[in-house]
């Protein structure tokens, strides 16, 4: 049709010239719309790539497959919009976060049940059925011909929802997409149609609909049935094994090129030439050129071992490849039954050179394609291909056929190398574990910024993240925080730790620590990584730094080396008991929250829950904004006068002085300088005062008037009056 129509075009435009060019094209345009089309059968790649096509093919499972499926139906993306914040000085923040509620058919017939799923490559659901990102809710419709409509997709569609009878579903109710660029990822789903592994000859009769003849122990582990025909389907998979489906008039048969072929005598091989009087075989044969052929073939396939990637097995005459072919096969096999099975294959194309036409007497009519026959004075075997009945002579076309050991599939197979995979690991996201900290941490200079950090990890490897809240009335209600950070190293003390001195490194004392899973580790570091502020951890409510790191086994570790009270926390290096809060001070496994100034000084509830918490990990925090109040002064040193008047002078410290890096004094962060001196017997508090400078008399008269010039012992607790509050005191014991 393009030829005539671009003939005409071109005599009309270039006269007869323009005609031959119109014509030349128009060929071309009609060989392209006109070609006669090949069967299509399943491709390796039509597996692993999720659609949504109208029209998509759905493959038939058999075995253990893994399967990337075809979006069947599917919500518009429901957004989530939440707002926090808003304290004293801080605006309200609006978040916004996304889900999607969609079904993805697996299989165009029945399965058993779906294991393992993987979205963009990472394992989302693991082997026990345990997730690694929130899903929402879950549930695999098998596929039976009396499946009832997902109540989902019923509540979307109304009267009118598909059940999608005879299609294995998988249906996804509102899966979070924060983990995933706010998108739906492509999923795979390791999916299990039939329990163990199903015979090649049931596959055969399941997909042609009929009773089919001969016998095959070949056995496959799984199969992706797809293409354009039954034959389409099956061609590969059957040439792959060495066995042929034949039509032999009463029903379809499976043959191989295994077992007894059935000798034809040299007698009924030869005929009378009538015109010329002398007797010739009535047999020829023929052999393509090695040219023709490939010299190596390779298979490609879904590998178990490998997460079901896809593998490559070859094999090739005497080392070369100069001609290679590959088969795609949309079969799980282990390596070595897939190089067993292109050793054969190969084997069987470079037998197959061979052909041979014969001619038989009326009595052989018995003989059908796939039969197998011997020939007089030939060796091996060969297979009918073809029968045709003329002239009162069967004539036979045949091909050699290639007896190979192993056709019908091996445990064992032959050597070969799967190659390496960076699978995706099946680890449990396990319970969380959360620590609030109140501590003054990585502000290089002072702050007017109140805020606190929040640790958390999970009790196994698996654990990834969970979602933060926090109340400031008893759980009455609760805001978001969104989520946390990695992963911290954190567990508890085992062992108690007396209380120490925040100027000299405790070479005595040890400590002893359980982290939460043994995939956490300690290191040691030297005194250059301890002045960099290395190995830092809070242990109760104190931060110390620890040098050295000895392994105990089952994520137990005893730390030795410290530096006590540090970051100024010499308040709570008091003796700790075993079982309090250890976490290494990382910044980027915390979270840091900013509450305002209003949360100063009140109790808040903290909350994480990740997917594997049955319940939400919580913590409590007395919360006092340590990072923007003043470190307790230090070097207090009383001089008694001989009029008995105490002179106290202290030095004072600045939160933007911990690191001091110039040697230089500190400039004052807060707004004035103040402190309070208050004189203490017993815990009964005596006498308190305020004063403007690092120094204060306690003179004689008020001495005796609070009975401190006599008696027992009392301290004198000196703290600092920062912008925000009051630092820890610092002590002083006197005697009178």
């Amino acid at each position: 049709m393009a030829t005539l129509v671009l003939t005409a075009v071109g005599m009309a435009v270039g006269g007869p010239l323009g005609a031959s060019i119109g014509a030349m094209i128009g060929r071309s345009v009609d060989s392209m719309i006109f070609a006669p089309k090949g069967r299509q059968g399943p491709r390796l790649g039509d597996l692993s790539v999720q659609t949504s096509s109208y029209g998509s093919a759905l493959p038939r499972l058999f075995g253990t497959m893994r399967v990337a499926g075809t979006v069947v139906w599917a919500t518009d993306l429901i957004e989530t919009r939440q707002r926090s914040g808003g304290g004293k000085g801080k605006p309200k923040t609006t978040t916004y976060s996304y889900a999607s509620s969609f079904a993805v058919a697996l299989s165009a017939r029945p399965i058993r049940a779906v294991y393992r799923i993987w979205a963009d490559g990472k394992l989302l659901r693991g082997a026990d059925g345990d997730w690694k990102s929130s899903v929402g809710a879950f549930r695999v419709r098998l596929g039976d011909e009396a499946q009832a409509v997902d109540p989902l997709i019923a509540a979307d569609k109304g009267a009118d929802a598909p059940a999608f009878r005879g299609l294995a579903l998988a249906v996804f109710d509102q899966l979070q997409l924060a983990d995933f660029g706010n998108r739906i990822p492509s999923l795979t789903f390791e999916v299990e149609a039939d329990a163990g592994d199903i015979s090649l000859l049931d596959v055969v009769q399941e997909l042609a609909g009929t009773s089919v003849g001969g016998t095959t122990s070949s056995t496959l582990t799984g199969f992706a049935a797809s293409g354009d025909s039954v034959r389409g389907a099956l061609e590969t998979l059957l040439d792959i094994h060495g066995v042929t489906l034949v039509d032999d008039g009463s029903q379809l048969r499976l043959v191989g090129d295994d077992g007894d072929a059935l000798p034809l005598p040299g007698a009924d091989l030869a005929a009378q030439r009538h015109d010329e009087g002398e007797r010739a075989d009535r047999i020829t044969t023929e052999q393509a050129a090695a040219s023709t052929l490939a010299d190596a073939v390779g298979i490609t396939f879904y590998d178990p071992a490998r997460d079901y990637q896809t593998g490559l097995q070859q094999a090739s005459r005497r080392g070369c490849t100069a001609r290679a072919d590959k088969v795609e096969l949309p079969v799980a096999l282990s390596a070595s039954r897939a190089k067993e099975l292109a050793e054969q294959l190969l084997a069987r194309r470079w037998r197959a050179r061979a052909t041979a036409k014969v001619q038989l007497p009326w009595r052989w009519l018995g003989l059908r394609p796939g039969d197998r026959v011997a020939l007089p004075g030939r060796s091996g075997q060969w297979r009918i291909t073809e029968r045709a009945i003329e002239q009162g002579l069967v004539t036979l076309d045949l091909v050699a056929a290639a007896r190979t050991s192993g056709l019908a599939g091996s445990a064992a197979g032959v050597p070969a190398d799967p190659g390496s995979a960076l699978g995706a690991p099946d680890l449990r996201h396990g319970r969380t574990a959360i620590v609030a900290i109140d501590a003054a941490l990585f502000d290089d200079s002072a702050t007017d910024t109140p805020r606190y950090w929040i640790a958390a990890a999970g009790h196994e490897p698996g654990w990834r993240q969970a979602a933060l809240a926090v109340s400031g009335d008893g759980g009455a209600s609760w805001t978001d925080l969104g989520t946390t950070a990695p992963s911290a190293l954190m567990g508890e003390t085992e062992s108690a730790l007396p209380a120490g001195s925040a100027t000299l490194q405790d070479g005595v004392n040890q400590l002893t620590v359980a982290l939460l899973h043994e995939d956490m580790w300690l290191e040691s570091t030297d005194e250059t990584g301890l002045r960099a502020g290395n190995n830092l951890a809070l242990v109760g409510s104190e931060l110390l730094q620890f040098g050295d790191v000895t392994p105990l086994g089952g994520g137990r570790f005893r730390l030795s080396r410290l530096w006590r009270g540090r970051m100024g926390t010499e308040w709570a290096m008091h003796d700790h008991a075993g079982g309090e809060a250890f976490v290494l001070i990382e910044r980027d496994s915390l979270v840091t929250v900013e509450p305002g100034r209003s949360a100063l000084n009140s109790s808040l509830s903290l909350m994480a829950s990740g997917v594997g918490d049955a319940t939400a990990a919580t913590a409590l925090l007395a919360y006092q904004g340590r990072n923007v109040l003043p470190p307790a002064p230090v070097r207090l040193v009383a001089t008694a006068a001989a009029s008995g008047d105490l002179r106290l002078v202290w030095v004072r410290r600045d939160r933007a002085g911990f690191g001091w890096s110039d040697g230089a004094d500190v400039a004052m962060s807060e707004a004035s300088a103040q402190w309070q001196v208050d004189v203490k017997r017993d815990g009964e508090l005596l006498r308190s005062i305020n004063c403007g400078e690092t120094a204060w008399t306690y003179a004689a008269t008020w001495r005796r008037q609070d009975g401190t010039d006599h008696g027992a012992a009392f301290t004198l607790h000196v703290r600092q009056i920062g912008s925000f509050g009051q630092s820890e005191a610092a002590l002083l014991s006197c005697q009178p």
